[in-house]
């Protein structure tokens, strides 16, 4: 059976626990651990669900947090639901729809 899988992204949450509620004061915690990132990539590590992220950078906001990995990152899986497949959909039944004509066999002597 399939699995789905997803996630969500909740370091604006831990953030605005903490009383960080720009992406600036996120800013200076990760320089103070050696993480240089830009503006741009700092509001997008807050406001977006990250794709891949690096180990260091995902070690950095734990310790920043003082939270595990979990906490940040919430996994969702589910078994995806089996579709219904529909038997004899397009199965004719001739007793009730069409009556077939009785076929007539004439000498091919012409």
């Amino acid at each position: 059976m399939k699995r789905t899988v997803d996630y969500d992204w909740k370091l604006a949450e831990l953030m605005a626990r903490n009383a960080m509620h720009n992406t600036t004061d996120l800013a200076s915690h990760l320089r103070d651990r050696d993480i240089t990132l830009s503006a741009s990539q700092i509001y997008r590590l807050v406001t977006q669900r990250p794709e891949r992220i690096s180990l260091p950078i995902l070690s950095a906001l734990c310790d920043i947090f003082s939270c595990t990995p979990a906490e940040l990152i919430a996994v969702r899986a589910e078994d995806e639901k089996p579709v219904p497949r529909v038997v004899n959909e397009g199965v004719i039944d001739l007793n009730s729809r069409v009556r077939p004509r009785r076929a007539r066999v004439v000498p091919d002597d012409r």
